[in-house]
């Protein structure tokens, strides 16, 4: 069986549902595909392990859609404050007691909140149920990519089901282990971290905190991210960065033993805990596709680029990916020409790709910047945390663009960023 559509996404997750959606609503005729079904939610439920820091540029875009009314229907957390601190002993003088810090507020940007922290089964649920509302999306849920026909008069997809979708323009939204990249013969380059991360979803005794936190370690970072209240307490998901098998020990410890390790080790910041509810690690990896467009294909979210989630910018710069793509299309669209015309689809790579290496070049510097105790490296850091405390205009701009409220890093940021070396201990692989 074979339909006509006009772009065919694959994968239906945060940034191709979003995608999708707005499409959709800009008249295409979308097909949406993924292996995976609805998610459900229970407001009775434990959190999601899986949560992003959606920053306001993100917001932005989603209202647009139509998506947050319904993500605030289920759940969310603002957070009005963001704070880094660095507690690495000096190498010569050993750990201070008032380690270098800087914070940014809502409040010095004139602004209600700095972003919101929302569990990934709630924006994804809430971004399905606004694609289904859209009568020229149709989501084909339960099947996958089987194979792929990239012509230049025209694409089509064939699935697991032996459903074909024709179509002018295929969208790879499906990850970092993108099956559309693979068939379209894009490579990446692949930069895989030393370190892990460990997630667990907490609770904490007292209200829900306005604030989210990483405090820097020489084993590497560990952040606090506020969730929801529950009666008398609150939840939180906490990110621990460490060697695999430092976290393979924290995970196997029985619940107790392990808040008691969590609470010994995490900067006294942190409120009292009483339960873990799930914990889980997964490896670290940069990752950069050559190309973004081959033909008739074009990537967008994960399946072009992964980063250091430090500052969990990865869910935003899809967001930003989808939000150009459909801007490109509607262009493509009110002139009656080709989407995958690659005026359009070139564009749209000249705007992302430097837009997203600028994000992976600041993650990267903060990487070196906090992982090693090179006397010379820990003065430059604790000076520029303190520089930064103390210069509110520059600590802003930083914070805007974060925010996803500026379009590029400032000047000085960027000019610094190009200048610090590659970081050393990343085990470095390339890919076709």
């Amino acid at each position: 069986m074979t339909q006509q559509t006009d772009i065919v996404i694959v994968g239906a997750g945060m940034v191709g549902a979003a995608l999708a959606t707005g499409l959709g609503q800009a008249g295409f005729r979308v097909a949406l595909v993924d292996r995976e079904s609805e998610p459900g939610f229970d407001p009775e439920q434990d959190p999601d392990i899986r949560v992003s820091a959606l920053s306001a540029g993100s917001e932005n875009y989603l209202r647009k859609l139509g998506v947050w009314p319904l993500i605030e229907q289920q759940r969310l957390t603002p957070y009005r404050r963001l704070s880094v601190w660095d507690q690495t002993p000096h190498p010569l003088s050993g750990l201070a007691p008032n380690p270098p810090h800087t914070t940014f507020s809502a409040t010095e940007l004139g602004c209600s909140h700095l972003g919101h922290i929302v569990e990934n089964r709630v924006t994804q649920r809430a971004l399905w149920q606004a694609a289904k509302r859209v009568q020229s999306v149709s989501i084909h849920s339960g099947d996958s990519l089987k194979s792929m026909d990239n012509r230049p008069e025209g694409a089509s997809i064939t699935l697991e089901s032996g459903l074909v979708l024709d179509c002018q323009l295929i969208v790879g939204a499906d990850g970092a282990q993108s099956r559309t990249r693979e068939l379209a013969g894009i490579g990446v380059s692949r930069d895989q971290y030393a370190q892990q991360a460990l997630v667990a979803s907490v609770r904490y005794l007292g209200p829900v905190q306005d604030i989210t936190w990483q405090a820097f370690f020489p084993t590497g970072p560990r952040a606090f991210l506020p969730l929801h209240g529950c009666g008398s307490e609150s939840w939180a998901s906490l990110v621990w960065y460490d060697a695999p098998d430092v976290l393979a020990r924290l995970k196997a410890l029985p619940e107790a033993e392990f808040l008691s390790q969590v609470q010994a080790a995490f900067p006294d910041a942190l409120p009292p805990l009483t339960h873990v509810a799930g914990r889980a690690s997964f490896p670290i990896a940069r990752q950069h596709a050559s190309r973004y467009v081959e033909g008739r294909v074009v990537l967008v979210g994960d399946a072009a680029h992964t980063i250091n989630p430090l500052a969990g910018q990865g869910v935003n710069l899809g967001f930003q990916d989808a939000e150009c793509l459909q801007s490109m299309a509607r262009e493509a669209g009110r002139v009656g020409g080709d989407l995958a015309d690659a005026r359009w689809l070139g564009h749209y790579e000249r705007q992302r790709r430097p837009a997203n290496q600028r994000m992976m070049l600041a993650m990267d510097a903060f990487y070196y910047l906090f992982s090693n105790r090179i006397p010379p490296v820990h003065l430059l850091r604790n000076a520029g945390l303190g520089l930064a405390q103390h210069l509110p205009f520059a600590r802003n701009q930083v914070a805007r663009y974060a925010m996803g409220l500026e379009g590029a890093t400032p000047s000085a940021l960027t000019g610094f960023l190009a200048g610090l070396p590659r970081p050393g201990f990343m085990k470095q692989t390339k890919g076709l």
